[in-house]
């Protein structure tokens, strides 16, 4: 503990010093590509998130997710609060689920610590109303076809709000998110759309 007090803070992108709490380094931010404010359609689904899954901000993204760095989420979070569309973050905060033998494995939801950073700054109520069961296969390494139809497994979901904001650390082809939406509208949500931290190049 003294020696992670003394030690000083380190970008998560190049490992230079950083200024203490923040994640990336002054020159790893200004790196960062942000994208259009405008949301796009993925799969027949609003999406937005603030930047392009690549360098910096895909290397935040790892940060949080393979070395448990949640620390990190409260930046992804203010970065989607301070440019999300104008009326975009209305409703529930609704996270993109684990499996769970990867939740135990992780010991938390990457998603759920961004939508608990962003209903803390927006007030938004978290609604972790979906689930996973059947295979927990990896979205990594499948081929596109198999990626746009969603995850492998089953996605559930009970009560979920009218208004659900899917809330995901990276968006890829969609695939996810429009499972996701299919099983909330199924259970009774009215609008569905998503916001996520980075979205992968072309989409």
């Amino acid at each position: 503990m003294i020696a992670r007090l003394l030690a000083p803070a380190l970008c998560w992108s190049c490992r230079a010093p950083a200024a203490p709490g923040a994640p990336l380094c002054r020159g790893c931010r200004r790196a960062l590509r942000f994208l259009a404010r405008e949301p796009v359609a993925l799969c027949g689904l609003p999406v937005w998130a603030p930047l392009a899954y690549e360098g910096p901000a895909g290397d935040l993204v790892k940060a949080l997710k393979f070395h448990g760095a949640r620390a990190v989420a409260a930046e992804m979070a203010a970065l989607i609060v301070a440019g999300a569309p104008e009326h975009f973050l209305a409703g529930a905060l609704v996270p993109v689920p684990l499996h769970p033998g990867r939740r135990r494995t992780r010991a938390f939801n990457q998603a759920e610590a961004i939508a608990a950073e962003i209903g803390a700054r927006t007030g938004l109520r978290l609604a972790a109303c979906l689930s996973r069961a059947g295979s927990d296969q990896r979205q990594v390494g499948r081929g596109r076809a198999a990626r746009l139809g969603g995850p492998a497994g089953e996605i559930r979901a009970e009560a979920p709000p009218p208004t659900a904001i899917l809330v995901d650390d990276v968006v890829t082809t969609g695939g996810t998110l429009a499972a996701c939406a299919a099983a909330l509208r199924a259970a009774g949500a009215r609008e569905v759309r998503a916001v996520a931290f980075a979205r992968t190049g072309g989409r």
